[in-house]
């Protein structure tokens, strides 16, 4: 009885053994859908996450909300920089950007920049007769003044801007005694170049001696050599038709081209006839006085610009063709005529 007893048990066991692993089988073929419908009923299943601040009052404290978030994100508002500019620097001039067709303007009162009247070249050609007319006091303008009164809003205000940060520098009194000194440098330079040219040497020796002006003629050395045949030095002229006057720094030629040359010290390098501001129409509108003045017996065309520097680098000459001066010419015109309408209204 016992032994048929174990008999049975043994094969029970090995049917429940292979029951189980027929089980096993057939789950592990079918448990990855089982599995995935499994997931999927649980995740659709589950509640989403309630957000404590959908129900905070969101109307309510929207000006809150916004001061909170601006401040974070930048603590200097546009405001507050131009407060801090008012400050410092003054007012900003609000002024219209200038209109692009500007420059295509025709001057009402328009006058050729070579005056038909006179021969084109000089009547005496040796270099000999060199002109050197004292400034007479007219109650004509300058063409300092007129570019002074007519200077574009934009370049007015870099240049108060310029002012204003040099005195915060040095003071009123600092900065009255730099401008002093950079106008002293200038004359004792024009008067350097004038003994130059009319010594038709460089006195070397002399410029070792002198500091102030040393650097400014070691700068230019490389232009004189290219300057020949000069005709006029520091010499007035005098606009018969448009009725203003200047004094002209030299009339020379210049690589073969007769110019009306304007020598100028800059402590900042200027490569560019662009960044000499209202130097050109200055060029210009002694070229269009010399032609239209009957002191002059010759003609100018062309113009030079020499940038020379204090510590001796190689000036920048920026040499104005006809065409370039003919230009700056309308432009010239423009402003004297704005000048003009300025004084009326005065």
């Amino acid at each position: 009885m016992l032994l048929q007893g174990m008999k049975s048990l043994k094969l029970l066991t090995r049917k429940s053994g292979r029951l189980k692993m027929l089980f096993t089988e057939h789950f592990c073929k079918n448990q990855v859908p089982c599995v995935c419908l499994c997931i999927s009923s649980y995740l659709c299943s589950k509640k989403k996450k309630e957000n404590g601040y959908e129900q905070v009052d969101q109307e309510r404290y929207m000006n809150l909300v916004r001061s909170v978030t601006s401040s974070k994100a930048s603590p200097q508002t546009p405001e507050t920089l131009f407060e801090e500019d008012n400050l410092i620097y003054g007012p900003v001039s609000k002024f219209k950007p200038p209109v692009k067709d500007v420059e295509a303007k025709i001057p009402k009162n328009w006058v050729p920049l070579i005056n038909s009247n006179k021969r084109a070249l000089p009547s005496n050609s040796d270099g000999k007769h060199l002109l050197k007319i004292s400034l007479q006091r007219h109650k004509v303008p300058s063409v300092t003044s007129v570019l002074q009164q007519t200077m574009p809003l934009d370049q007015a205000f870099y240049l108060k801007r310029w002012k204003q940060r040099m005195i915060l520098e040095l003071g009123k009194d600092g900065f009255a005694e730099y401008t002093k000194n950079i106008f002293f440098q200038g004359k004792l330079f024009h008067a350097a170049l004038e003994s130059v040219f009319l010594s038709e040497e460089v006195p070397l020796k002399e410029q070792e001696k002198d500091t102030t002006v040393s650097g400014y003629l070691a700068s230019v050395q490389h232009v004189l050599r290219d300057i020949s045949g000069v005709k006029a030095l520091e010499s007035a002229v005098h606009h018969e038709t448009l009725h203003y006057s200047g004094l002209v720094d030299c009339v020379a030629e210049y690589r073969g081209q007769l110019c009306v040359i304007d020598w100028k010290t800059s402590e900042k390098s200027k490569p560019y006839l662009r960044n000499t501001f209202d130097n050109p129409l200055q060029v210009a509108a002694y070229t269009g006085a010399i032609n239209h003045d009957a002191n002059y017996d010759f003609q100018v065309n062309c113009g030079l610009i020499v940038v020379s520097y204090k510590d001796g680098s190689p000036a920048h000459p920026h040499f104005m063709d006809s065409d370039l001066c003919s230009q700056y010419w309308n432009k010239w015109l423009l402003r004297l005529e704005e000048y003009t309408e300025k004084e009326k209204k005065q």
